[in-house]
């Protein structure tokens, strides 16, 4: 596995980010619902698993060693894959992305990941933070933070859940957002292992707003979606990942 992901990310007195509310208690995965599944591919889908495959074997292979020795982030491996339309996958259509259901963008996140697990995470783990913006953010939002990335410059954004004393356990995260008299939202706290959380240009964080302990988890969290040039957003270390 590559070294790309980042230890500790500090998020201290950020005003203004954009406030994203929803259920946590809500899939994620997918806004789509069937009454059976075929797994025969489809042409269009074996061109994609062909295109990802393809991918893996001449780019990703070659210079997998190289960034698991160095720990450099790969960003040209980011930058070809924006170009050839293996990023961005589920962002709809009207945002610049490829719009894909759920199945493709496994079908691809699979072939990647044969090249290696970690470039595959540095590649699209950014659909992660993208995933509650597509189901549950306003028209502004979408706009701004979808379209940002499936522009001409390939951007990275995190999904920031994890912290030191929650992984897995969501409803015992720490991280409180207050809305102060001007309406502005004071975020604190600390996310752990995130994903591209060094580079990315900007977070879904998930923080506690509801300050009765007793909440339950569905109405004590709220999404917010912070600018990574934030004032108090302060990166730590990168961790020498094993393998």
């Amino acid at each position: 596995m590559c070294s790309l992901v980042p230890r500790v990310l500090q998020l201290n007195l950020l005003r203004n980010p954009k406030c994203l509310t929803y259920n946590v208690l809500k899939r994620l995965n997918s806004s789509q619902t069937t009454s059976g599944f075929n797994f025969e591919l489809t042409s269009e889908q074996k061109s994609l698993q062909e295109l990802a495959q393809k991918f893996a074997k001449e780019e990703i292979i070659p210079r997998a060693a190289h960034y698991d020795q160095t720990g450099d982030f790969p960003w040209d491996l980011v930058k070809q894959a924006q170009e050839v339309g293996l990023r961005n996958l589920g962002v709809p259509s009207q945002y610049g992305g490829a719009g894909l259901p759920l199945f493709d963008t496994c079908l691809i996140s699979e072939s990647l990941n044969y090249g290696c697990t970690g470039i595959q995470s540095a590649i699209n783990s950014t659909g992660l933070a993208q995933a509650p913006v597509i189901l549950f953010g306003n028209e502004d939002q979408k706009r701004q933070y979808l379209g940002r990335m499936t522009g001409s410059e390939a951007l990275c954004a995190a999904y920031c859940t994890t912290e030191p004393g929650a992984g897995s356990d969501v409803a015992s995260i720490t991280s409180k957002a207050v809305q102060n008299k001007d309406g502005d939202y004071v975020l604190n706290g600390q996310k752990m292992w995130i994903t591209n959380g060094g580079v990315a240009n900007w977070y879904f964080v998930l923080a506690r707003t509801n300050p009765d302990p007793k909440a339950p988890p569905s109405k004590a969290f709220t999404g917010l979606i912070v600018e990574a040039n934030s004032a108090g957003v302060v990166p730590g270390r990168k961790e020498d990942m094993l393998g």
